[in-house]
């Protein structure tokens, strides 16, 4: 399975499991009258939608290079996964704000055995979601599902720290759910912000790692005739890198023998360095 196949099928699976919580938590609420219940239906709602963004980034990514995109869709994946850090802050200031009223007004819950099993479902659904998309997104190094994956991770620990504000509350002790919350929905903030930067960064053409150019650097070492090394510039290309760079051979060699060389030194990091897409080497004499 490649790369636009298992984010479709993470999607589909965020999309699914969320309109199943969502389903469960409104009858939930529906018979236990809890506008806590109320207000995390609609919370899975707007998981689902952070879902829906991941499939739609990944459909329109997929597209090869066409005449009008001549390097493809590939920076699709960027926007769409800044749109989810985008929704995961909102969801964080609005749980900052009742975290505050709560521990302000001391805000009360009623206690429903029908909560805890809802929570332990959830957690349930969400574990598995998120251990699904955080092995696509290490194998793929996808930005958009990182970003689906920290939403159900998210979601998991808001719903445990749910689960122990209730099972306190059979004893009265209410305040935990207060502070607990606000530190979750700062944690929140910060962590969306890093991966808005992260794809922004990618958007506004950031360089490729010193690590990876020093790995081409090693691969250009192997080649005895190559003296010099210039002008070396790299631009995102989707979710891996264009790099250009010129090299310097002996002004006696052959322009056939030293095209050659940048033509073999091409293909061997293409396909040592998974993160390069194409390579563009310019041959001056020296």
């Amino acid at each position: 399975m490649n790369r636009f196949k298992s984010t479709k099928l993470a999607s589909i699976f965020g999309i699914l499991g969320n309109i199943l919580l969502m389903i469960i938590k409104g009858i939930v609420a529906l018979l236990t009258g809890s506008q806590a219940m109320i207000a995390d239906a609609f919370n899975s709602a707007g998981d689902i939608f952070s879902s829906l963004m991941t499939y739609i980034g990944n459909k329109i990514s997929s597209k090869p290079r066409d005449d009008d995109h001549n390097l493809g869709h590939g920076k699709a994946e960027y926007i769409y996964s800044m749109l989810i850090s985008i929704s995961m802050i909102l969801m964080a200031l609005f749980i900052l704000k009742d975290s505050f009223i709560s521990l302000i007004k001391g805000k009360e819950y009623d206690f429903s055995v029908w909560l805890i099993v809802v929570c332990i479902i959830t957690i349930i659904i969400k574990f598995s979601l998120y251990i699904y998309t955080s092995k696509v997104y290490k194998k793929y190094n996808n930005l958009l599902v990182k970003a689906n994956s920290r939403d159900h991770f998210n979601d998991m620990i808001i719903t445990s720290v749910n689960l122990v504000s209730c099972i306190l509350s059979i004893y009265g002790i209410y305040f935990l759910d207060g502070v607990v919350g606000i530190i979750i929905s700062v944690w929140i903030i910060y962590t969306s912000i890093k991966l808005f930067i992260e794809s922004y960064n990618v958007l506004m053409d950031k360089s490729i790692s010193i690590e990876t150019k020093n790995e081409v650097y090693e691969i250009i070492d192997r080649h005895k005739e190559i003296k010099k090394v210039f002008h070396f510039n790299s631009t995102p290309v989707g979710y891996k890198y264009q790099i250009s760079f010129t090299i310097y051979v002996d002004g006696n060699m052959s322009t056939f023998d030293s095209h050659d060389i940048a033509n073999k030194l091409e293909k061997e990091i293409v396909k040592e360095i998974d993160e390069i897409y194409l390579v563009i080497i310019h041959v001056n004499p020296i």
